[in-house]
């Protein structure tokens, strides 16, 4: 059984990116927080992008995206600045609708 960690960095490796309601809907990780804070101590570059929206009531509200920067990860895990970037088709083209 692959750990919900594995999950998410799976996740972030193929999609780039990912927030907190993605985590819980796909993994049933429920504290992405903590897990991009592990991958972090583990030398990931995950930075965090604030998005807003409007919810169902029709208030503003604001979450966090959570995006991999592959080339950083690399240097600071192997001392590295080359890195190869996945191919186009090898990426999934994904819309986040909300």
């Amino acid at each position: 059984m692959t750990s919900k960690t594995e999950e998410v960095l799976k996740h972030l490796k193929i999609h780039g990116s990912i927030t907190s309601i993605e985590a819980i809907e796909l993994y049933g990780a429920t504290r992405l927080s903590s897990i991009i804070f592990t991958l972090r101590k583990r030398g990931y570059a995950i930075d965090t992008m604030r998005q807003g929206m409007v919810d169902r009531y029709g208030r503003a509200v604001n979450y966090g995206r959570y995006v991999l920067d592959v080339r950083k990860s690399a240097e600071n895990m192997f001392g590295r600045r080359e890195v190869e970037e996945p191919a186009a088709d090898e990426k999934e083209q994904e819309t986040y609708e909300d």
